[in-house]
């Protein structure tokens, strides 16, 4: 089941870039806190709900038993002519909206009695609400249709201005926040709280006769935020378990998608480095430049493999070429000491000229290995230009003298290429000169444009090269013509000097002599 999972998650894993992985999970991270505090500020606006609804619920069915009680109540609960229809009260209440009233005023001091009727009516509901208050530990008052409190906390006194009880006398319910003026702070983290200082108000109409005849007035305030939480403790574990476990995948991810493949490569680093083990595969869970790292690390090793190879085929190459010269001069000088009074004039003369011919070709040697060592090193200039037709004309120019005829075919619209002059004529002239090497009469230059690409063609007349030695012509020191003088670097120099331009030199099929043909992009 594990493989299969794995399976369906490699199958479906976007490509990330290393920058977005990175900015989500600090934006989940950074988000946290912020969430944290929307969920605490939600999670108290619904302990406030809770405690308006509770208010409301109560204030139905206190408001129902008065109206069913109060003395002369002769027409059914529900006939209420004459005063507004109150609908079923949904909580209106939001910490965030929500206006803010003072703490209640005092009550007002009456000095006329109430009504004997609202008398008898307090006498009644008074052990209702007595017990209801310390039930539901809500604040409970029983108020006339005068204003006068008849029951509960400040019996006798008259709310004068308070807008819930006037609406309540008009037959409105209505809850309202006021600030609490006997808050105490008990625990230290109170202050996260904004509704510990502020108490819910609840005023509802008791209708009797089809008339407002009182109002109960129920004050409480909310559910403590913190003892909230401890009564959820369960749902909020579950939530905060939830986020743990999305921090421990997130880092899962990050140490799949990065750590793991940049530890790989590593690795992969030292033994490539110690000329050992081989680059790992490109990870299949990673984000794009892990991935092009691994191509890019692949390319330099291969490219480092192919120079090593190089340098040891050109050592093992030089050390044969300077082998041949270097033993005949040094016999030659051995000969010399042991037998040089000996020898003719003429016997000295020869060997003399061997030693002279062994430096030559030495000194030969010597300077075509500066020049490829020189076009290996080159840089390529970008902002390089040449005109085709005026540096192939340079070239023709300096084998005029020669037994060699050059016919150059190049259109007039021919745009430039993006190769340096004098390694576009070097280029040029190594080929021409390897053609008369190999016994050619004649060259055939012809220029042309493929799309985004000039392309153009060296052909000549000569013996052609065998089909064994087509893959070696590029090859340093190679050369069917080292008794001629031949070093075997002139091919060699021309491709290094073609890739230092970016541009390309291949050897191209014929049926008849040898066809190069050096491919390089528009200026």
């Amino acid at each position: 089941m594990i493989g299969r999972a794995k399976a369906f998650v490699k199958r479906h894993w976007p490509a990330l870039r290393l920058r977005t992985l990175i900015f989500a999970i600090l934006l989940f991270v950074a988000a946290l806190p912020g969430f944290g505090a929307l969920f605490l500020r939600v999670y108290e606006n619904t302990l406030v709900r809770q405690t308006e609804a509770e208010l409301v619920a109560q204030a139905v069915a206190l408001a129902a038993t008065a109206e069913s009680l109060w003395p002369r109540a002769s027409t059914p609960v529900n006939s209420r002519q004459g005063v507004p229809e109150l609908r079923t009260m949904r909580t209106a209440i939001d910490l965030r909206t929500s206006e803010v009233l003072p703490e209640r005023p005092r009550a007002v001091r009456m000095q006329t009695p109430a009504s004997p009727e609202a008398v008898k009516a307090a006498k009644i509901l008074a052990p209702i609400l007595e017990a209801t208050e310390r039930k539901t530990l809500a604040s409970i008052q029983l108020i006339d249709r005068h204003g006068r409190i008849i029951a509960g906390y400040e019996t006798g006194g008259r709310y004068a201005g308070v807008p819930e009880v006037e609406a309540a006398l008009r037959g409105e319910q209505r809850t309202v926040f006021r600030r609490n003026g006997g808050y105490q702070p008990r625990y230290s983290f109170e202050w996260l709280s904004r509704a510990s200082a502020l108490r819910l108000h609840h005023a509802h109409p008791i209708v009797v006769n089809g008339q407002v005849e009182g109002v109960l007035l129920l004050s409480r305030s909310p559910r403590a935020l913190f003892r909230g939480l401890y009564e959820d403790r369960g749902k909020i574990l579950v939530g905060v378990a939830v986020i743990f476990f999305l921090l421990v995948l997130l880092s899962g991810v990050l140490a799949r998608a990065i750590v793991r493949p940049v530890e790989a490569l590593s690795r992969a680093t030292r033994d490539v480095a110690e000329g050992r083990g081989r680059v790992p595969p490109e990870p299949e869970l990673s984000v794009v430049e892990i991935r092009q790292l691994y191509a890019d690390f692949r390319t330099m090793a291969e490219s480092l493999e192919r120079r090593s190879s190089y340098i040891r085929d050109f050592a093992a190459s030089v050390s044969h070429e300077f082998k041949t010269p270097l033993a005949g001069i040094r016999g030659a000088i051995e000969l010399i000491e042991d037998h040089g009074d000996a020898m003719s004039p003429k016997d000295r003369h020869t060997f003399l000229a061997n030693m002279s011919a062994d430096a030559d070709r030495l000194s030969v040697l010597v300077g075509r290995l500066m020049e490829l060592a020189k076009a290996d090193m080159r840089v390529p200039d970008s902002a390089s230009c040449t005109d085709l037709a005026a540096a192939l004309g340079h070239v023709a120019d300096s084998f005029r003298s020669t037994a060699f005829s050059i016919e150059i075919v190049c259109p007039h619209d021919l745009p430039s290429a993006r190769i340096e002059g004098t390694a576009f004529e070097a280029i040029a002239t190594a080929l021409i000169e390897n053609s008369r090497q190999a016994g050619a009469t004649s060259m055939r230059i012809a220029a042309g444009q493929d799309a985004d690409t000039i392309r153009v063609d060296f052909v000549d007349n000569g013996p052609g090269i065998a089909e064994g030695d087509r893959d070696r012509v590029f090859s340093p020191f190679f050369t069917s013509k080292r008794d001629q003088g031949g070093s075997g670097l002139g091919l060699s120099i021309a491709r290094a000097l073609a890739l230092a331009n970016d541009a390309d030199l291949r050897l191209d099929p014929s049926e008849a002599g040898a066809t190069f043909r050096l491919a390089m992009r528009l200026a």
